[in-house]
């Protein structure tokens, strides 16, 4: 566990200056964080135009927040141009960090395409499914059949009323589902919609995975550490702890829209232990499930204790 506490510190695009209470594990990732630069166009009509956020900037906060390994998603506002993420992964690389990425594709991809993305770090493939559905959901079974041979896995971000639409699609996909952002569940509709028992089901199943991120989104004061959020994200972990990861969603685009307050990234990871209990599962949460998710290496070999 980290034990040294460095001093306050300003991240670009995050609340506060303190470090979480927290302290995590050696080799604890964050399944999900965004990079953004003026030098990649953004899609024609794309609702969120967040300024430049660099690797560098991440960089800072990794060392406020004290994670060690990240997973970069391409973020609506680029479509499926995936050439910022994958920059992104290369400039992590180079500085030896552990990275692995999330691309927005369509059906027009090309295998040679999949598998370069894939010796680049690549390991699904993201469905937004809430702005403007690009790709739209009759591409996710196509896709998942064509991404299946690579071991790759299907994040979906969907309006919450939406999924129970979709449910004989899920259950009949060839690779595993990744709800985003706590399933984008309202935190009153735990126990009560059809959504939450459906994401339930398919984690039970071991056919899904459900990551505790966008707790600000999901919640109805949007704050970092909201205490009503709390029974959301536990029945997630009390259904299938192995199959829950967690993420930033630094630098949190919506904030930087003007839609909510910016989050403190600490108040996040604290609220994540709270969530969790105990540290053994906080440490299957930020370590074991994502090199089961997304193929890092055992933490041991590159984590020395």
């Amino acid at each position: 566990m980290q034990t040294l506490r460095e001093a306050p510190l300003k991240v670009p695009f995050s609340d506060g200056t303190a470090t979480p209470r927290t302290a995590l594990p050696a080799g604890a990732c964050d399944c999900h964080m965004h990079v953004y630069d003026a030098a990649f166009p953004p899609v024609p009509g794309a609702r969120l135009l967040p300024p430049d956020a660099s690797v560098a900037d991440y960089r800072l906060l990794q060392r406020r927040i004290g994670t060690g390994r990240t997973v970069l998603v391409t973020p609506s506002t680029y479509g499926t141009d995936n050439r910022c993420m994958l920059a992104g992964l290369a400039a992590l690389g180079a500085r030896g960090q552990e990275a692995r990425g999330v691309a927005v594709l369509d059906e027009t991809v090309s295998d040679a395409e999949l598998q370069r993305l894939h010796a680049l770090g690549v390991r699904g493939i993201r469905f937004n499914l809430s702005l403007g559905a690009h790709p739209p959901a009759a591409s996710l079974r196509p896709m998942a059949e064509r991404i299946a041979p690579l071991g790759w896995h299907v994040q979906l971000l969907a309006p919450a009323d939406l999924l129970p639409s979709l449910e004989s699609v899920l259950d009949d996909l060839p690779v595993d589902i990744v709800f985003d952002h706590l399933g984008r569940i309202a935190p009153a509709d735990t126990g009560r919609s059809p959504a939450h028992a459906l994401v339930l089901r398919l984690l039970a199943d071991g056919k899904a995975w459900v990551k505790l991120s966008g707790g600000y989104i999901v919640s109805a004061s949007h704050r970092a550490d909201d205490p009503d959020v709390d029974a959301l994200a536990r029945s997630y972990l009390q259904a299938a702890p192995h199959r829950v990861v967690w993420g930033s969603d630094w630098p949190h685009a919506t904030a930087s829209a003007g839609l909510h307050p910016m989050p403190d990234d600490a108040a996040q990871v604290d609220a994540l232990a709270r969530w969790c209990g105990d540290p053994e599962r906080l440490h299957r949460v930020l370590v074991d499930n994502p090199c089961a998710l997304y193929g890092f290496a055992p933490p041991e070999t590159i984590f020395p204790r």
